[in-house]
């Protein structure tokens, strides 16, 4: 059985006035079992050079039902250089969650089973810029 575990750490010495230290663990599993996801695209990059959107993962692609997380990272340097991510069809008018700026990571679970559900990728600029990105799935 594989076994992956994520982890995330929050301290600040004074976002809230007082020291802030958070973290918390978790492994990550089948739909409704304790076996864990072993299925894996693998660590992968990839160069974007025009600010058009990009079906980075497709929803047709994986099996409704079933765990699935999604790790996507901005290696960016430059502050002003972000990612739009968004969940919906790329040939309509996905639904943005949310921009990656320089650095930003994120880890989310993903409902995957049509077109409706694909993870939508754009970047703020024709220049190139390089997302790095994992989906850990159930097949």
């Amino acid at each position: 059985m594989a076994t992956t575990t994520a982890t995330i750490t929050l301290s600040s010495g004074d976002l809230t006035g007082d020291a802030l230290s958070l973290s918390t663990t978790s492994t990550l599993t089948k739909a409704g079992t304790v076996t864990g996801m072993d299925q894996t695209t693998g660590v992968g990059r990839k160069r974007y050079v025009q600010n058009t959107i990009d079906n980075l993962f497709d929803g047709n692609s994986y099996t409704a039902a079933r765990a699935h997380k999604v790790y996507l990272r901005n290696t960016s340097t430059v502050a002003t250089e972000y990612f739009t991510v968004s969940i919906g069809d790329s040939g309509g008018t996905p639904e943005e969650i949310g921009r990656l700026y320089a650095g930003d990571w994120m880890l989310m679970p993903w409902s995957a089973h049509d077109a409706a559900n694909d993870i939508c990728i754009t970047p703020s600029v024709d220049t190139e810029m390089v997302l790095e990105y994992l989906l850990i799935f159930e097949a």
